[in-house]
């Protein structure tokens, strides 16, 4: 994984509970927390840290990584506000990720493992299927989440098939109201 995924944690963590928060958690998981953005690390960093921040907040790590998605689309739109000059909405950044915003990431950060999407659009519902081994599927669900404050829309999200529960791709059902 990227070590700008990781600066992004960093970031959200500190926003949220504090800079000695970020502290306490490489204590509890033992890692440096050395991380340049270009560097690779090992997906069981990212996971390690997780799960230390679920124990140190009570939160499932579900729902704390759907909260970094959401707290990190503004630090990415800080960073990279190209990428959503070309989408006047969420939809549009969102049916962009395989075409657009994930070849850029690849240019930027060589060797990025960026999750494929499968989309199917049927009137004011996309439906989003991601397919990843990493299964982060609910940081993704978090970054729709950030999308719809970014871009200030209300998107209902459902996700009826989840890899953590057996299924071989997620399926994420956005609605726009």
């Amino acid at each position: 994984m990227k070590g700008i995924i990781f600066h992004i944690v960093e970031e959200v963590v500190t926003a949220k509970l504090g800079p000695e928060a970020w502290d306490a958690l490489l204590t509890m998981t033992g890692l440096p927390g050395i991380y340049t953005s270009l560097g690779s690390y090992p997906d069981a960093e990212l996971m390690a840290l997780v799960d230390a921040g679920a124990e140190m907040t009570g939160l499932e790590p579900a729902d704390l990584l759907r909260m970094v998605g959401q707290d990190a689309i503004p630090l990415l739109y800080n960073r990279y506000p190209i990428f959503f000059e070309d989408a006047p909405n969420a939809r549009s950044f969102i049916l962009s990720l395989n075409t657009i915003i994930h070849p850029e990431v690849r240019k930027l950060y060589a060797g990025a493992a960026c999750p494929h999407f499968h989309f199917v659009e049927t009137g004011n519902t996309v439906t989003m299927g991601y397919d990843s081994p990493r299964r982060l599927c609910h940081l993704a669900h978090g970054f729709v989440l950030g999308l719809a404050d970014h871009f200030e829309e209300t998107i209902e999200i459902e996700h009826p098939a989840c890899m953590h529960s057996g299924a071989p791709m997620c399926h994420i059902k956005l609605v726009w109201k």
